[in-house]
């Protein structure tokens, strides 16, 4: 049903779209909670408003069952009255609120008006004319004052959130109707008594519609994925753990939150455990917040490493000259005389990934690679000397739509000879060419990548506006505003990162 493709892009926006704060264990199981999400106030009443409005647009018009009433009257005879075609065609909600408790979460809409339109039909046969006398029109009704209220239980079964209906109920405080067509002046007085039967119907079927919505959300959130896709390579794991938290201004939510390979290739845990308290954002206007731990970064770091993603052949570079064995001559004597002006290429290879940490308004990443230098003679790939590197490096994050981009900064390197075919090399000498190679080739590769950013964790329809990024002990904090953009495909929910961002 159509409700259904609204209300959720909704409500999964409480699930993965607001506080992220890591609580990584050494050796984690997919059942470990790496991320918690808290939803504040500000960030329910937002959905609340997005739901009632969408709820409201895909409950109408909404038909009700015809109503008949017959009446007999002693020696007059029988009078037959009918209300059909009775459709809800509009409804305004005057205020409401949504509060997170003990019980669940209550959405209270109230002072809703609603507007029905109908066919009256009115018919009178007596024994004493062999004739009936009939009269039909049309009639408008205006329900006032009407509350309508539900109660949602959340719980995790299984790696899911279990959406259950605890309460439910609608109530209509007054009612009006009036007859069009017709001598509907003379029918006025009796078709008030069809007022108790409209309010029944009113109310039967908005209750009926929220619980059938609710069953078939709960039956939908049972079958999302408990990954989303981010290219070939990952997924993020968004399995949850542990029952929702409900305090009386918040939900939280406790989910695995880690990068895993899409192959389930065995990733080891380069990451540390940091049981940090979560970071809030200062402007607390702001409708969510989403705080990464680093440890997530870090299990991404694992995961495209573990891929062998994180090796390159350096074959062109600005100073063509630095890839031909003379252009080496007086840095590596040895070199050139070994391999008098054979062309090379360089190997870098990084021997673990690499590691980031988040302090205080800093981002740090220290990367160890090995530099293998390779001579090409008679067509043949000739290892001539290992280097291994340790280069330090500072990142600045920014916000490219819905994605966490940024860019690494070299801050300086280290070198040590791991081996050499052509003896001992004078690393400080060295030490330039590799500084121009690192600054020339390999930060500029790195950097077009993490240009295009990495997802944040929100539902399609929604984007982040007005974002400020903080930078504290373990954790990138994403505070912002949200808009959204109606969309009324729901595999539009799930599609791949990688094709959505590009």
């Amino acid at each position: 049903m159509k409700i259904l493709s609204k209300i959720l892009p909704l409500l999964l926006l409480f699930i993965t779209s607001s506080f992220f704060s890591s609580q990584a264990q050494v050796g984690a199981s997919n059942q470990e909670s790496f991320t918690s999400i808290i939803i504040s106030q500000t960030g329910l009443d937002f959905v609340k408003d997005l739901l009632i409005t969408k709820a409201i647009s895909s409950i109408i018009p909404l038909a009700l069952p015809k109503i008949e009433r017959a009446v007999k009257i002693p020696i007059l005879g029988n009078v037959r009255m009918v209300l059909s075609n009775i459709t809800i065609y509009n409804i305004d909600v005057l205020s409401s609120y949504v509060k997170p408790g003990d019980t669940g979460v209550v959405f209270v809409a109230s002072g809703t008006t609603c507007n029905l339109s109908a066919n009256w039909f009115y018919e009178y046969t007596t024994w004493l004319l062999p004739i009936q006398i009939s009269d039909h029109g049309i009639a408008s009704v205006q329900v006032e004052g009407m509350q309508v209220g539900l109660t949602l239980g959340l719980e995790t079964q299984e790696g899911t959130l279990k959406l259950s209906l605890v309460d439910c109920g609608c109530y209509v405080k007054d009612i009006s109707i009036k007859l069009d067509g017709g001598a509907s002046w003379l029918y006025q007085g009796m078709i008030n008594a069809f007022e108790e039967q409209i309010v029944s119907a009113v109310e039967n079927a908005i209750t009926k519609k929220l619980k059938e919505g609710i069953s078939k959300l709960d039956s939908l959130l049972q079958s999302l994925p408990k990954e989303i896709p981010v290219d070939d390579h990952a997924s993020l794991n968004i399995t949850f753990v542990d029952n929702p938290l409900l305090t009386s201004s918040s939900i939280e939510f406790d989910i695995n939150g880690l990068f895993t390979a899409r192959k389930k290739a065995s990733i080891p845990n380069y990451y540390n455990s940091n049981l940090q308290p979560p970071v809030f954002c200062s402007d607390q206007s702001k409708m969510l917040g989403i705080s990464l731990d680093e440890a997530v970064l870090n299990s991404a770091s694992a995961l495209y490493y573990d891929a062998e993603f994180m090796q390159w052949t350096v074959d062109k570079v600005p100073d063509q000259s630095l890839l031909n064995t003379a252009g080496w001559r007086f840095i590596i004597p040895q070199l050139y005389r070994k391999y008098p002006n054979d062309d090379m290429n360089l190997n870098i290879s990084l021997s673990s990934p690499p590691v980031i940490r988040v302090a205080e308004d800093n981002i740090d990443a220290t990367v160890h690679a090995d530099l293998i230098i390779d001579v090409l003679e008679s067509g043949e790939v000739i290892p001539v000397a290992c280097i291994s590197l340790v280069i330090h490096g500072s990142c600045s994050v920014k916000i490219l739509r819905n994605n966490l981009g940024g860019s690494v900064k070299l801050n300086g390197f280290t070198m040590s000879l791991t081996w050499s075919k052509i003896g001992k090399l004078r690393l400080y000498l060295i030490q330039p060419v590799v500084w121009a190679v690192i600054q020339t080739v390999f930060l500029p590769y790195v950097n077009a990548h993490l240009g295009q950013g990495f997802p944040l964790p929100i539902i399609h329809g929604f984007t982040v506006k007005s974002a400020e990024i903080i930078c504290s002990s373990s954790k990138i904090t994403v505070c912002s505003d949200v808009a959204y953009a109606d969309s009324d495909n729901l595999n539009q929910l799930f599609i791949p990162f990688s094709n959505r961002y590009t």
